[in-house]
């Protein structure tokens, strides 16, 4: 019996991070499974580890784009990744779908237009994890002060749906095998169009435990959950406004502030902001995993790479320049406070986007001292933070959406 084998499409980090969940629950599943993993965006860091222990490999081309994957938002974000050899990039990859799918062999394709396009023009059979696109987002209102966007919500209106024709004719293909979106009001309005989409559960929640008593180092303190993204310099510079929107020195109250990154920003690159906001750096608390601690007055800001799985459940509150972390940590039932900048990705219409897929859990705010204030009166209103927190969860749905995708990707893309 020939071993079953399945290309993997992802087109960025959060993309990157859903996919390899995904992967994990179907080697679970499929131990003989042999996975390849072709990233459109960036360099696809997130399978690292997976990749060094056998589970997947790395295929084609990897290049950072100036855009970080987000040319869609901008004329010169798009202008910046055609020079900087996106043409170039896109049709090497090409080649490599093609080459899968003229052997027959499947592809799920997971993110949005770009991998859903690919997976189809390589001519074998394909499924699709269609991650950004919620009915949610238009049928929520924008979060007050922050506009209305009626010409895109009354076309969205008017289709019933998020996703466009062009993409309904994709996941509708007869080689298109599955389709999952991240919620049942999505896969609603997909069906009303002929799409048999279903809704099987969000892979973004798996892979948290639940809270247990806190730990040592964090008892008698308020705790905030710091997400300035990942893509450089974009998250440096929203960090900078993060840091100015954390309360003075002369706050009695301890507050401990974990700043929960992946491999960058790196504590080299930390450490000129961090002291520009007045911290100068301490010994870190034994059994916390921080990689270096900072203080300023009764705050202490804990840098722990790699620590968002373990930290976001124990958090109470986030402030937020994130687009997936952020979905997982309101996910958990932690509401967020959002600072939008200058971009390439977290812009202010993402962060107004983002607030109305996660119905409110996640506030926009319009600089630093509005976002001062509303994380003291959040931090000082228990009954507010729980009632976001529920939404929160709602919006997310519960864990439990890997394995269950797994199981339909095995039984209608990887049959026998």
């Amino acid at each position: 019996m020939c071993t079953p084998r399945l290309l993997v499409l992802s087109n960025g980090h959060g993309e990157d991070l859903i996919a390899l969940r995904l992967i994990e629950a179907l080697r679970h599943q499929a131990p003989d499974l042999e996975v390849r993993v072709l990233p459109l965006v960036g360099m696809g860091q997130a399978y690292a580890g997976a990749e060094a222990a056998g589970e997947l490999q790395r295929v084609g081309p990897r290049q950072p784009l100036p855009s970080g994957g987000f040319s869609n938002q901008s004329l010169r974000g798009l202008l910046n990744d055609l020079a900087a050899g996106l043409p170039l990039l896109s049709w090497r990859q090409w080649r490599i779908v093609r080459r899968w799918g003229r052997q027959g062999l499947p592809i799920l394709a997971v993110g949005d237009l770009l991998p859903l396009l690919l997976a189809w023009a390589g001519g074998g059979p394909y499924g699709f994890l269609g991650t950004p696109k919620s009915d949610h987002t238009w049928a929520t209102p924008p979060p007050p002060g922050w506009g209305r966007s009626p010409l895109a919500d009354g076309y969205h209106r008017a289709k019933g749906s998020e996703w466009d024709p062009w993409e309904w004719a994709l996941m509708g293909h007869r080689r298109c095998q599955l389709v999952a979106v991240r919620d049942r009001l999505t896969a609603w309005g997909l069906r009303r169009h002929g799409v048999q989409a279903l809704a099987p559960g969000n892979p973004m929640m798996d892979g948290f435990t639940a809270p247990g008593p806190l730990p040592a180092w964090l008892q008698g303190r308020r705790r905030l959950l710091l997400l300035p993204g990942s893509r450089l310099p974009e998250a440096l510079g929203n960090l900078r406004g993060l840091l100015a929107a954390l309360p003075s020195a002369s706050a009695t109250q301890p507050i401990s502030v974990l700043l929960a990154c992946s491999s960058r920003p790196s504590d080299a690159e930390l450490a000129a902001p961090l002291a520009a906001a007045g911290f100068t750096p301490a010994a870190a608390p034994p059994g916390s995993g921080a990689s270096a601690l900072w203080r300023r007055g009764p705050l202490e800001l804990l840098v722990g790479p790699g620590r968002f799985a373990a930290w976001a459940p124990l958090a109470e509150l986030g402030l937020a320049t994130a687009g997936t972390a952020t979905e997982q940590l309101v996910g958990l039932g932690v509401p967020a406070l959002s600072l939008p900048g200058p971009g390439p990705q977290f812009k202010a219409g993402f962060a107004r986007r983002q607030s109305r897929l996660l119905g409110g859990a996640v506030q926009p705010c319009r600089d630093s001292g509005e976002l001062q204030r509303r994380l003291i009166a959040l931090l000082n209103d228990d009954g507010e933070r729980v009632r976001l927190g529920r939404i929160g969860r709602r919006r997310m749905g519960p864990a439990g959406g890997s394995a269950r995708l797994a199981a339909l990707i095995l039984e209608r893309l990887l049959p026998g």
